[in-house]
């Protein structure tokens, strides 16, 4: 094993072998006690996509604040599951699946076309033109930006999605779907995220469907591996400590190193990161 997979194991924090009960009771007690700690936080908010991440999250959400409310007494504790389609979402329906599986307390709907579109076409007018690449990273900072609002008038905790194989391969928006208060699921890989929902009895179009951001309007539906170049069932070996390909490995590290940046707060002068 390189020096850098050891460095990158380290800060991942993925166990190879884990037991999924466990799992749970370690996501959903996080949640509890951080709600617990800062007593003015009620609610809990979270975009819904449809897909395994925050399937899982909103599973798990929703338990947590049925814990808190019978362990408390306090009725006002909530999961607020969000839909946020950039205008016509192709898998509406997978997202509203998952929905009906977690049984929220409340569902927002929540549509980012306008806005995102008004952001492009002001942009524009400055002798600019917006690729479809960086469009996508604003319809995910969009979705942020109303996460936000819902839970800057209900007291709430934004939860984020990242597990440690979307972590190490950066493969999220800067400001975007990594900008959360809290993230439960960091610390699994994508396999590890079906184990739990399989013990939590998902439906299997849940565990099974394509991870994919759909960012892209030139790609729709583009798939992560294909973006990624390299397989979910491989990020999860090199976490694990196992061996993979030379290939696998060194795009898996490349992405980790030209990707760092996203994994840090602001630098200011104090840090090594710039120099």
């Amino acid at each position: 094993m390189s020096e850098l997979q050891k460095q990158i194991l380290e800060e991942m924090k993925v166990n190879a072998d884990i037991n999924p009960k466990e799992e749970i009771r370690t996501s959903i007690e996080l949640i509890k006690n951080y709600m617990k700690k800062h007593p003015f936080l009620k609610t809990l908010v979270l975009g819904m996509s449809g897909g395994q991440d925050s399937s899982l999250l909103g599973k798990l959400a929703q338990m947590a604040v049925m814990e808190l409310r019978e362990e408390t007494g306090k009725e006002d504790y909530t999961f607020i599951a969000v839909r946020l389609p950039y205008g016509e979402q192709r898998d509406e329906q997978d997202a509203m699946d998952a929905i009906k599986w977690i049984q929220p307390d409340k569902v927002m709907r929540v549509d980012i076309k306008p806005s995102v579109d008004a952001i492009e076409a002001a942009v524009n007018q400055n002798d600019f033109l917006v690729s479809d690449f960086n469009k996508g990273n604003i319809k995910a900072r969009e979705r942020m930006v109303v996460q936000y609002a819902i839970a800057g008038d209900t007291s709430g905790v934004v939860l984020g999605t990242d597990h440690s194989a979307e972590a190490v391969t950066g493969f999220f928006t800067k400001y975007g779907d990594g900008a959360t208060d809290l993230n439960p699921l960091f610390r699994l890989n994508k396999s590890q995220g079906k184990a739990l929902l399989a013990e939590l009895d998902a439906p299997e179009k849940l565990i099974t469907k394509v991870p994919t951001a759909d960012l892209e309007g030139d790609k729709p539906g583009r798939s992560d591996e294909e973006a990624l170049g390299v397989t979910y069932d491989e990020i999860d070996a090199y976490l694990s400590g196992e061996c993979v390909s030379e290939d696998a490995a060194h795009t898996i590290e490349s992405w980790y190193l030209k990707t760092q940046h996203k994994r840090h707060l602001p630098i200011t002068v104090f840090d090594d990161f710039w120099k």
